[in-house]
């Protein structure tokens, strides 16, 4: 794996016009505020979600602004969707827009933080599901509407837990020991073709997961998130064109 990049410029001024994006988990905290921004940049965004209310009422918030283009709606729960919800899905991308130039997975489940002795089975299959194998499932599926784009890219969402294994975290580390690998598998087997692959560790965000990991934490010191889109619309612009591979802290 090539090293990864430590700063991005922040005076880019980023241009999303009429980029098609998918973003996972899109009514909650870096999904819901990346979605927004997205849309002011210029990008067409498919919001995904598993309630259809919330991601109504967020279409109808960011079409609101006149700047923004109306977001379409990808409604899929990934603990309960068969293969053929992700084709069927695909298959309206390309009906609809004939491409895909972004695709930013930030669904994910916490699970129990406990230890491995007493995790249950079943809580372990499900966030494992939620927050690795959908991931894979979506992103095959999504392959063919990918390349054709001119410059498409794919962003995992990581953790501070990813690299190094910290105690009663379960299947949420687990999980996102496997985002990473699998980020490294997709962007060295796809090297050869203009698809990049990167993954952002947004750090501690002021999110309902981050609520429910930390109940007690003092929230006033946490970046909201808002506050770590920067390396997100990084990788989603067409200046971060050539850059694969890499493995991002959003907060350094």
């Amino acid at each position: 794996m090539k090293e990864s990049i430590h700063r991005i410029p922040s005076n880019i001024n980023f241009k999303l016009n009429n980029k098609i994006i998918l973003i996972t988990g899109a009514t909650d905290g870096i999904g819901k505020a990346l979605a927004k921004k997205t849309a002011k940049l210029g990008a067409k965004i498919i919001l995904h979600g598993r309630n259809k209310k919330k991601l109504e009422l967020l279409s109808d918030d960011i079409a609101a602004d006149k700047e923004c283009q109306k977001p379409s709606i990808a409604l899929l729960d990934f603990e309960i969707a068969d293969l053929n919800s992700y084709i069927k899905l695909s298959e309206d991308i390309h009906d609809n827009f004939n491409r895909l130039d972004g695709l930013v997975h930030c669904a994910g489940i916490l699970g129990d933080k406990t230890p491995i002795e007493q995790y249950k089975p079943e809580v372990w299959q499900k966030v494992l599901h939620v927050n690795l194998t959908a991931p894979f499932v979506l992103t095959q599926a999504l392959f063919g509407v990918l390349k054709l784009s001119d410059s498409p890219s794919v962003i995992f969402t990581s953790s501070n837990v990813s690299k190094i294994a910290k105690p009663f975290w379960g299947a949420y580390g687990v999980s996102k020991f496997g985002i990473e690998a699998l980020s490294q598998m997709l962007s060295h087997e796809n090297d050869h073709i203009k698809m990049r692959v990167n993954t952002i560790n947004p750090g501690a965000v002021n999110t309902k997961m981050r609520l429910q990991a930390y109940p007690a934490e003092d929230r006033d010191h946490l970046k909201n998130p808002e506050d770590i889109l920067h390396p997100y619309l990084y990788f989603l612009s067409d200046e971060s064109i050539g850059s694969n591979y890499m493995s991002l802290d959003a907060q350094y």
